[in-house]
């Protein structure tokens, strides 16, 4: 399905990032963390370096010092077992701590993150007695039933303005949302801010091809955009030194990224090459570029073979 090649988990570990971003220098981050030596690992864990500090953002309001964040993507379950096992991964992180409870039980905390709301899930609550409040908009707490403070979080129903990055996981964004997303990318002054935000917005892009279709075109959009990419996209507008319009990047993409990927791929490592093939890929879809013209440009310009450049499509 289309959805298996959407890096979503990766988007989503940005996505946290930007989100907590004012409290970056308190938290640590362990994406895909082991439990144990045994390979069972969870999406993602947030370690406060002091358990005492107040987080702004409100999906951190439940947080303590060990935070156990589980991400679902849009065509993911959320049923009351993947309920149950987000629990039994705390459960073992508390246990396997390098001496008896030195992880305290009631200092670990459990949050699910999904696009839509788990109307099963929330049913079997209901039928079962189990209490849920909901302190902000789209995050719910469930009270009873849990060894440890356990929030679920609807990103759909999180407020737009304050949760942009985590609203932008998902596949049913409109244009404007699409538009807004570009603009606040752009004021990002923070290098790793921008390079989280890429993360977030080509996944973003791959899963919105319809409003992608529909700003085709706009040369507002294209130009933000090329502003946004890695710098070898940067160089392309560079080079072409004349406002970045659809026709120019039909025409002129090609070589230019040709030059620029000899320069660059002497001067990077394998991952940031491929984060700017990706990038193109991004920045020429938005530009007006079908899969077909966007698949033999990159195979061109990155000496890559068709199933590798089909990867990127």
């Amino acid at each position: 399905m289309e959805d298996t090649k959407i890096q979503w988990h990766a988007a989503f570990v940005s996505a946290m990032d930007l989100e907590l971003a004012q409290n970056r220098a308190d938290l640590v981050y362990h994406k895909e963390y082991n439990i144990n030596t045994k390979p069972l690992e969870v999406d993602l864990l947030v370690i406060k370096k002091d358990s005492n500090t107040q987080i702004a953002n409100e999906i951190g309001k439940l947080f303590r010092g060990h935070n156990i964040v589980e991400y679902k993507s849009p065509l993911d379950h959320l049923n009351i077992d993947t309920f149950f096992k987000a629990g039994a991964y705390a459960g073992l992180y508390k246990a396997y701590g390098k001496y008896v409870d030195e992880r305290k039980a009631d200092d670990i905390t459990v949050s699910m993150l999904r696009e839509n709301k788990p109307i099963g899930l929330f049913e079997y609550f209901k039928e079962h007695g189990i209490k849920l409040t909901n302190p902000y908009k789209g995050i719910y707490y469930v009270v009873d039933a849990v060894v440890f403070p356990t929030q679920i979080i609807v990103t759909r129903e999180l407020n737009l303005e304050e949760h942009v990055w985590l609203k932008a996981l998902s596949g049913g964004m409109q244009k404007q949302q699409m538009q807004n997303l570009l603009e606040t990318v752009e004021k990002l002054d923070l290098k790793f801010d921008r390079e989280l935000a890429d993360s977030v917005l080509q996944v973003s892009i791959k899963a919105n091809k319809q409003v992608v279709e529909e700003l085709r075109g706009d040369e507002r959009m294209c130009q933000a955009l090329l502003e946004i990419m890695e710098p070898e996209i940067n160089k392309i507008k560079e080079t072409v030194k004349e406002e970045v319009t659809r026709e120019v990047t039909r025409e002129v993409t090609r070589e230019v990224t040709r030059e620029v990927t000899r320069e660059v791929t002497r001067e990077v490592t394998r991952e940031e090459r491929q984060k700017g093939i990706r990038s193109a890929v991004v920045a020429l879809r938005v530009c007006g570029q079908g899969d077909a013209a966007i698949k033999k440009a990159i195979m061109e310009a990155y000496s890559i073979s068709a199933s590798e450049a089909e990867e990127y499509l």
